[in-house]
């Protein structure tokens, strides 16, 4: 016999103690010292393999005791975020752990709880009203059931609570009561690898790891709007709907398809949404209709464009699908089908798609009369890096920085006049029916209609432009010293001579279809053009201080000042006046519009609208799922 199976039968010989009466770490201490001792003639190899023998003989009856006993486990999260064990009486109770100089006695806690304790000095569980001793007596009941226990569901911030769970309980139901224990809007939940969970599936089948942390997933209210209605996007991807019900202001029929949204697209009567997954879903009047066709082939959709009558979808493999209007709008590209691969972008006109490829090429479909047909020019149209469009006519720019241009002469389609002038151009604006492009130098070249497309008037003036703003028969150009120089038709912003001398230091311009304003460095904001369209804000001069932005409708403004409140002028039933909602109008970080409405998103993530009621001004059948919508779940 070997000296260490020698040694392994003296020591195998050694008396048992149980571990209830003699602690585990007195018994294996004993033994280690044993093992040292006679160490000199084992090696350290087999003094090892021993010891790890030894604590399997000790885990073991530890386990069937914690499991007899039914021994609770408690974490205790200090404020900092810090997670820590505490001890347990006998009885399973917390007690005598001290936890960053908070000492928590005699709490009874449930398994796969937390006890979250914050800057003072009283324990609590976060989501819950507080703890109470343990009753004498009372027996802890472990839970078996899958997915049961407590969760712990946190925000990207780092606030989390935790919530009693039972293995029936729907995802769905966990991210409501988690979002008003947050105090949150929508959200969607999220597992420790990123996998959104399937709202209906109940906790049990969702395939989550014991414990696991879930995050609540809050994405800002992104509002879209069309000419005649709103969408907006929810925290939790679904879709909230109001205006012109023929429009696409009515999503009913596809509620249940708009889930999990990234993205929505507009055209003049009807909506588009991308889904997570890759997939359309479209609503609204004719086009969305006629989605149907093609609905198989709306996968893996990466990017939407819209004329005033039909989609194109760009897919991963840079093919394209096109649906809506066959004429006039470009829904139908079975002509061109083959020569769609690895499309880059697109850009739309009112009636025609121009698609740039993956080689710099160019491929257009739709109305001949919207620039649908560039046959003239397809040899010319090379290296191309990007392409802005009028109402009837494209204008793409090429590496060289030279311009070629397709469709009606009348709205930019021929600029053989100014093509010599065309050299280094930065970048290219558009009204309805003209193009203004910046050259490198910061000169300015226009053709078009005669109405934004003769600047000869203003073209000693419009040197080292910084950028254009177009209003639908006007521009208004802002130089490096920020005055601005406008030209077009004088009823339309065209003629800003009667305030020349307010504008200086312009740091942006935006426009109605009818008039200009510009927000000064001093956050003052000069007007002009059609008085009621927005041209005359001389009612509101007062209140236009501190101005961060503006948006505006086909004939009005909203501006927002640095302390989130709202001002509006110009056409009262197209948004100028929103006295009925002036007091709700406060924290606002963004606004959006359809032609005639506007809509406000706050802080909070909660959305108020005014303007024309039928056009998306009235947004009351949804206001419980827009604002705080945890409160039109429990309804």
């Amino acid at each position: 016999m070997t000296p260490f199976l020698h040694l392994l039968q003296m020591l195998r010989a050694l008396p048992k103690v149980h571990v209830d009466d003699m602690g585990p770490n007195r018994i294996v201490m004993s033994r280690i010292v044993t093992y040292m001792y006679l160490g000199w003639w084992v090696s350290w190899l087999q003094v090892v393999m021993l010891l790890l023998e030894e604590m399997r003989w000790w885990v073991v009856p530890m386990r069937e005791k914690m499991k007899m006993k039914k021994k609770l486990r408690t974490i205790a999260v200090c404020a900092d975020g810090v997670r820590l064990p505490l001890l347990h009486n006998a009885d399973g109770h917390a007690g005598g752990s001290e936890v960053k100089g908070v000492r928590c006695l005699g709490l009874r806690m449930p398994r796969r709880s937390e006890l979250r304790l914050g800057h003072g000095t009283t324990p609590r569980v976060a989501g819950a009203t507080g703890l109470a001793p343990a009753s004498e007596g009372e027996e802890e009941e472990e839970e078996e059931e899958e997915g049961g226990g407590m969760s712990e569901v946190g925000l990207i911030s780092g606030k989390t609570v935790s919530l009693q769970t039972h293995g029936d309980e729907s995802v769905e139901s966990l991210r409501v009561r988690a979002q008003k224990a947050l105090g949150v809007g929508k959200g969607r939940l999220v597992d420790s690898i990123g996998r959104v969970l399937d709202g209906g599936a109940p906790l049990k089948k969702a395939r989550l790891q014991f414990q696991e942390p879930l995050t609540l997933q809050i994405r800002r209210v992104d509002v879209c709007g069309g000419k005649r209605a709103f969408a907006a996007i929810l925290g939790d991807g679904s879709v909230v709907t109001w205006g012109d019900d023929d429009a696409g202001g009515d999503s009913s029929a596809v509620r249940d398809q708009l889930k999990n949204v990234q993205q929505i697209q507009a055209i003049s009567l009807a909506f588009a949404a991308i889904l997570r997954d890759g997939s359309v879903v479209t609503w609204g009047r004719c086009p969305g209709d006629k989605s149907s066709a093609v609905r198989d082939q709306m996968k893996n959709v990466r990017q939407l464009q819209a004329t005033e009558g039909a989609f194109a979808a760009i897919r991963e493999d840079g093919s394209v699908v096109t649906w809506g209007y066959a004429g006039l709008g470009g829904g139908d590209s079975r002509a061109v089908q083959d020569q769609l691969k690895n499309a880059q972008q697109v850009q739309a006109s009112e009636g025609a798609f121009a698609a740039i490829l993956g080689d710099g090429s160019v491929v257009t479909w739709g109305e001949n009369r919207f620039g649908g047909d560039s046959s003239a020019v397809r040899d010319q149209l090379k290296n191309v890096q990007q392409v802005q469009a009028t109402r009837h006519a494209f204008a793409a720019i090429l590496g060289d920085g030279s311009v070629v241009t397709w469709g009606r002469a009348g709205f930019g389609g021929d600029s053989t006049a100014v093509r010599d002038q065309l050299k280094t151009v930065q970048q290219i604006q558009a009204t309805h029916g003209a193009f203004a492009a910046i050259l490198r130098d910061g000169s300015v070249v226009t053709w078009g209609d005669k109405r934004g497309g003769d600047s000869s008037a203003v073209r000693h003036q419009l040197k080292n432009v910084q950028q254009v703003q177009a209003a639908a028969d006007a521009f208004a150009a802002i130089l490096g010293d920020g005055s601005v120089v406008t030209w077009g038709s004088a009823g339309f912003g065209g003629d800003s001579s009667a305030v020349q001398d307010q504008l200086k230091n312009a740091q942006q311009v935006q426009a109605t279809s009818m008039a200009f304003a510009a927000i000064l460095m001093d956050g003052s904001v000069v007007t002009w053009g059609h008085a009621v369209s927005g041209g005359d804000s001389s009612g509101v001069r007062d209140q236009l201080k501190n101005v961060r932005q503006i948006q505006a409708t086909s004939g009005a403004f909203a501006a927002i000042l640095g302390d989130g409140s709202v001002v509006t002028w110009g056409h009262t039933g197209l948004g100028g006046d929103s006295s009925s909602v002036r007091d709700r109008l406060k924290t606002v970080q963004r606004i959006q519009s359809t032609s005639a409405a506007f809509a406000a998103i706050l802080e909070d993530g909660s959305v108020v609208t005014w303007g024309n009621a039928g056009l998306g001004g009235d947004s009351s059948a949804v206001q419980n799922q827009l604002n705080r919508s945890y409160v039109n779940d429990e309804q």
